[in-house]
C-alpha cells in the first residue's frame, strides 16, 4: 500500500494536480509508523527533510530567478486562474493550455509587443519547469530513503 501511495505522489508531482510531495511522505508514514523502529523512524524523518527542503527550493529558486528577470507574481497567478478554467473547458489539456496562454496574456499586457512577451513568457514556463523538476528531485529522494529502509530493515 505504501508503494502505491508514493507512485500516486510521484505521479502527482509531474502532472501537479495531486499533493505529491505530501502524498510521498503519507506513503512512507504508512510504512514507517507501523513498524516503530529507529529504522522505520529515521527513513520517515530523512523523507520529511527531503520533502521540506523541495517545497522551500521549488518556490525560492524560480521565484528568486523571475524576479530578477521582471517577471511579476501576478503572471502566474493569471496562468493558474486560466489553467484552472482551461482544465473544465476543455478536460485535463485546457489545463496546460490555459496556463501557458494565462502566462501569455498577461506578459502582452505588461510588455506589449509580441517578442518581448514571448520571451518572458518562455522564461516563466521554464521556471515553472525547472520548480516540478526541484519537487520531483526531492520526492525521488525521499522514495530512494524509503527504498533504502526496506533493504536495510
Amino acid at each position: 500500500m505504501a508503494g502505491v501511495i508514493i507512485a500516486a505522489g510521484l505521479v502527482g508531482i509531474v502532472i501537479t494536480v495531486l499533493p505529491g510531495l505530501l502524498l510521498v511522505v503519507a506513503g512512507v508514514a504508512v510504512w514507517a509508523v507501523p513498524r516503530g523502529d529507529a529504522v522505520g523512524w529515521t527513513v520517515l524523518a530523512v523523507a520529511v527533510g527531503c520533502a521540506a527542503l523541495g517545497t522551500v527550493a521549488k518556490f525560492l529558486l524560480p521565484g528568486r530567478a523571475m524576479r530578477a528577470e521582471g517577471v511579476p507574481g501576478r503572471t502566474l497567478l493569471l496562468g493558474a486562474v486560466l489553467g484552472i478554467v482551461g482544465f473544465f473547458v476543455i478536460p485535463v489539456i485546457g489545463l496546460f493550455l490555459g496556463f501557458v496562454a494565462g502566462i501569455y496574456a498577461a506578459e502582452r499586457v505588461r510588455l506589449g509587443e509580441h517578442g518581448r512577451a514571448w520571451a518572458s513568457s518562455g522564461f516563466a514556463l521554464r521556471m515553472v519547469g525547472l520548480s516540478i523538476l526541484i519537487e520531483l528531485a526531492a520526492g525521488l529522494l525521499a522514495t530512494t530513503a524509503w527504498i533504502v529502509g526496506i533493504i536495510v530493515g
